[in-house]
């Protein structure tokens, strides 16, 4: 979630280190009507800093539903699994664009974790990647 204000030096380098998109689902900025969120990977309620190291850009749709989370359920072990990393983890390793290019798929238990903990295939979600796929701007071609 928001928290205390990140500098503009600080905020400027996490948008270019993130493509400018959000960390999780990647939608780009230029495709939401919100700014894209400066959060906090490690929520400072859980002991995260307001270091950079811990700090990247989300969606306001990931962010809320991210929360607090660090960990979610793996729904395929029905295990706990920490959440995705996008700072330390790369989105290609662990996730994957379904066939018709709209739903976001864990190919880890970080990521199916993830995927379910934020609520990435909302029916929002899901309705906007349909429209972009119509457009030619979904999946990404590269991040």
């Amino acid at each position: 979630m928001t928290g205390p204000h990140v500098p503009d030096k600080i905020a400027a380098r996490i948008r270019v280190a993130a493509g400018n998109r959000c960390g999780y689902c990647l939608a780009p900025q230029g495709y939401v009507l919100q700014v894209l969120e400066i959060e906090h990977i490690v929520p400072t309620a859980r002991g995260g800093s307001n270091h950079e190291e811990n700090l990247w850009l989300a969606c306001r749709l990931c962010n809320n539903a991210k929360g607090m989370k660090i960990y979610g359920k793996d729904p395929a072990t029905k295990r706990p699994a920490r959440l995705f990393n996008p700072r330390r983890q790369r989105w290609e390793r662990h996730f994957y664009w379904n066939q018709d290019g709209v739903r976001v798929v864990g190919r880890t238990a970080c990521c199916r974790a993830t995927v379910e903990a934020l609520n990435m295939n909302n029916e929002i979600s899901l309705a906007v990647r349909h429209n972009w796929v119509r457009a030619g701007w979904q999946p990404p071609k590269e991040r």
